[in-house]
């Protein structure tokens, strides 16, 4: 399987950071670029059991990302996105699903939606809750990804629940947010794709699209499909949290001779195989 080029992203037509301004097209041709890369890759008959598992994986999961676009206007969905591998999974499968949505054009389907079919969108909403100490590299990638795939980015600084308690109140239209947690994650275990949040949080449907796609799957995906993602994975780091609790995994560990040869202390993120080993590299 061949990697990406990784380095700063640069899918098709991305070019600016404040995309209200944007040409109205620029993001339908993003999407409509990526939707023809995820359906080239589904199309393409493999032997390798990993990339089936991909392609089975895509189907299910572009099957919960429309439910969501029949069951929502655009504005009223958002993506958490904090650069990560799974949220970043997500969003290039949410932008390659805009294209084909029943709800974003008229269709005979489009009859049976709980409202009429709406405009293709600018761009896509979304939070990214920033750990205390988050690092650089973490945050420039949020930022180039943001521009480069037209994400209408709020960011805070706040703990979770009062971050999204003020991105509410400052959205109301909001209702269902896409979220890049997978069973393997904590508190992820009980969840389905569809899940309202628990008693005393903000109130909002949470969408897990990508809920039972494992570790290899993950890398899997982006790998096949040539998708730039933060250089700290390249650097043996497997889960991202902030400066002060997120490490390079020791499961990635080189031997030494072979890290002075090349060096590079840890392996890659894409070279772990087991889910349960993702985050070693986590003190929480």
């Amino acid at each position: 399987m061949s990697g990406p080029s990784n380095g700063s992203p640069a899918p098709p037509r991305a070019s600016t950071n404040n995309t209200n301004g944007a040409d109205p097209n620029e993001l339908e041709a993003l999407c409509r670029e990526l939707k023809a890369k995820v359906d080239g890759f589904l199309d393409t008959p493999t032997d390798d059991e990993l990339l089936r598992s991909v392609q089975n994986q895509i189907i299910v999961a572009r099957g919960v990302i429309d439910e969501a676009l029949r069951r929502y206007r655009p504005e009223e969905l958002s993506l958490s996105y904090n650069g990560g591998k799974d949220c970043l999974v997500l969003l290039i499968l949410i932008l390659a699903s805009l294209p084909s949505s029943s709800s974003l054009r008229h269709s005979p389907s489009s009859s049976s939606l709980p409202h009429p079919p709406q405009p293709f969108p600018h761009h896509l909403q979304a939070l990214y809750i920033r750990p205390t100490l988050p690092f650089p590299e973490v945050d420039a990638f949020v930022a180039s990804t943001s521009a480069a795939y037209h994400l209408d980015l709020t960011t805070s600084s706040e703990p979770m629940k009062p971050a999204l308690t003020d991105y509410l109140r400052t959205r109301p239209q909001v209702k269902a947010v896409f979220v890049g947690t997978r069973r393997t994650d904590p508190h992820g275990a009980a969840l389905s794709f569809f899940d309202k949040t628990d008693a005393g949080w903000p109130p909002f449907m949470r969408v897990h699209p990508v809920i039972d796609w494992h570790y290899r799957e993950v890398w899997g995906f982006i790998r096949a499909l040539g998708i730039p993602y933060c250089p700290l994975y390249d650097k043996g780091y497997t889960s991202l949290g902030g400066t002060d609790d997120t490490h390079p995994n020791p499961a990635l560990l080189r031997d030494q001779n072979t890290a002075k040869a090349n060096g590079q202390t840890f392996r890659p993120a894409y070279e772990l195989v087991e889910d349960k080993e993702e985050r070693l590299g986590r003190d929480r």
